[in-house]
């Protein structure tokens, strides 16, 4: 017998004409891998949520969820008390919204323990301490006493990773793990979950819509879409030969670092639209009766051509949306110029004409905080044209125009940003931005939470568009998977320093910097013969605060020497390439 065994698994909810999950069956055995993958709204969560009885209160739930001979499905909450965390845990998408953030982590695995009965009152803090120091926490012993708006989003995932550890489970379900984290950290997460199953002969459930994380960390998989499953087996036979549209979508949709079709990007012209010079960002911060200045942005100098997609990639607190709101007059710049056709910005959008405004437009990571929850969609579109061209009449045709060259239907029109899913949230927003037809678009992780078929339909509809009419993007990623299919330039970035500025296929084929080199291996590919990757980055982002002399990378680099951690190196032309690295013409990255 399976150690989890569901058999017609089916959740619905009132008043919804299609079930959330459609007679769903499948086993998993101890020691094993299995990835569950498909797009958002597919069921995938559910799944898991029926699982361990974690469903809403109006759910109805039928079929079998058998765990080790004992039926979940259904059961009082007494019996579901005994299996989870003890025999069954589940780490959830968000750990920001999962841990509470009135209580030190410490404390918060500490009460696992207590409402679990797992150890003795006097054994807790030993017992938390230790799993901490498991889960590979920097500084456990401050983490210990730390809140979680404290810590970093790997740091919090590995909090969760170490709550559901706590009871020695058999099961742990992943929902979601790594969505939102950097690919550095997305791969020592992964790593650190493969480890685990191996040493303690976890069952492993992966929830994700991400390929390239099936592929390396799965032995099975099962593909859904719209609550049903429409097949499973192992990794391998379903990559190489899926049996369904879905399947073969997700695969054509997934993002690679293999060489992109360079006809689908636009060739860019010469003309300069963005001129940036020497620009950089600081912010005021108090350290009790001191005040001394967070240096976000180091001088950076770029331009950008009419029809150029330049990426700026880097793991967070690198600097990247720093850059991007002080190019849009969001947040003041401390020094340096923009030039914007030929015309100095002021700081602030507020000073600045209402051309420039009008030309320079930001898309943002989080359409529903971006989107006016107090405002239909037709509002938001259009609000861009009353205040730039209050005296036109055909606001609405431009509306309905704009909104059908996003793929968007008319009759979302009338619905507030909720209603909207996350894609259709994102083409919203894309939509709102495109309206005035401006010469710039920065996105700033626009695409960095969506499935894999919606990021390809928000990122041919920016290519398509830049065909068209020689729009030029500034591209602000940490996914060098996407970079690659769209960018011409690519500007790496680390603790608010310029790193490397290569165009696409030299970078790719020939990063000059060891943290490009890093940010490569750590991209998951969506192919389960592809080589292991090398090793990993280690270690977190040092903090921008107290960042470490010499080249601020050093610390985490493989290739460091004396050199570099007393001396901060010099952008340097090398190759092709203008890179920050005291050892860029002897270090050799070849792919």
């Amino acid at each position: 017998m399976s150690l989890l065994e569901v058999a017609n698994l089916s959740v619905s909810y009132p008043g919804s004409a299609q079930s959330a999950v459609s007679e769903m069956s499948f086993s998993l055995d101890r020691g094993e891998s299995l990835g569950i993958v498909g797009e958002s709204g597919s069921g995938k969560t559910q799944t898991a949520l029926a699982i361990l009885g974690l469903l809403p209160a109006n759910a109805r739930l039928t079929g079998s969820v058998c765990f080790d001979g004992t039926e979940l499905a259904g059961a009082e909450p007494a019996l579901l008390n005994q299996f989870r965390a003890r025999r069954v845990a589940m780490i959830f998408q968000d750990p920001m919204a999962a841990l509470n953030p009135y209580v030190p982590v410490g404390k918060q695995l500490g009460r696992l323990l207590l409402e679990h009965r797992l150890c003795k009152p006097g054994d807790v803090a030993e017992r938390t301490m230790a799993m901490l120091k498991k889960v590979g926490l920097p500084d456990p012993e401050r983490q210990f006493h730390a809140y979680s708006h404290q810590l970093s989003g790997g740091m919090r995932q590995r909090v969760m990773i170490g709550a559901a550890l706590l009871g020695e489970p058999d099961l742990l379900i992943a929902d979601e793990p790594t969505t939102a984290l950097d690919v550095t950290v997305q791969a020592q997460i992964l790593q650190l979950l493969q480890g685990l199953k191996e040493e303690s002969n976890l069952a492993l459930l992966l929830i994700t819509h991400d390929l390239g994380v099936v592929a390396g960390n799965c032995q099975r998989m099962l593909v859904m879409d719209q609550g049903r499953m429409l097949e499973e087996g192992t990794v391998r036979e379903i990559f190489s030969s899926p049996a369904s549209e879905k399947m073969c979508a997700l695969l054509a949709a997934a993002p690679r670092i293999t060489p992109s079709d360079p006809s689908l990007r636009a060739t860019p012209v010469g003309e300069t639209i963005l001129d940036i010079d020497d620009l950089s960002v600081s912010f005021a911060e108090h350290r009790g009766f001191r005040r001394e200045r967070l240096r976000a942005v180091r001088p950076i100098s770029m331009a950008l051509r009419k029809g150029e997609t330049v990426a700026v990639v880097g793991e967070s607190g690198s600097g990247k949306s720093s850059f991007a709101r002080a190019l849009v007059g969001l947040i003041p710049a401390d020094s340096g110029r923009v030039m914007f056709l030929g015309k100095p910005q002021s700081g602030s959008t507020n000073e600045r004409d209402q051309d420039s405004r009008r030309n320079l437009q930001m898309v943002f990571q989080d359409p529903q905080a971006s989107l006016n929850p107090a405002k239909r969609v037709r509002d938001i579109v259009a609000e861009p044209l009353r205040v730039h061209e209050p005296g036109k009449s055909n606001h609405k045709m431009a509306v309905e125009a704009i909104m059908e060259k996003v793929g968007l239907r008319a009759a979302l029109l009338g619905r507030y940003p909720h209603e909207l899913s996350g894609g259709q949230a994102q083409r919203v927003a894309i939509a709102r931005a495109l309206i005035l037809r401006p010469k710039v678009i920065i996105c700033d992780e626009a695409v960095a939470a969506l499935d894999g078929t919606v990021q390809k339909g928000i990122l041919e509809l920016l290519q398509a568009e830049q065909a068209r009419s020689g729009l030029s993007l500034i591209f602000i990623t940490h996914d060098l998977a996407v970079v690659r299919q769209i960018s011409h330039r690519v500007l790496v970035m680390y603790l608010g320093r310029l790193c490397e500025l290569a165009g696409n296929d030299r970078l790719f084929s020939r990063p000059r910097h060891p943290y490009t080199k890093a940010l490569l291996n750590a991209v998951p590919q969506p192919d389960p013969t592809a080589r292991p990757l090398d090793a990993l980055l280690v270690g977190e982002v040092s903090s921008i605060l107290n960042p470490p002399s010499g080249c601020t990378f050093h610390p985490r680099c493989l290739h460091s020497i004396a050199i570099c951690r007393d001396v901060v190196p010099e952008l340097a032309e090398d190759d092709g390439s203008i890179v920050a690295c005291h050892r860029a013409a002897e270090l050799d990255f070849r792919y």
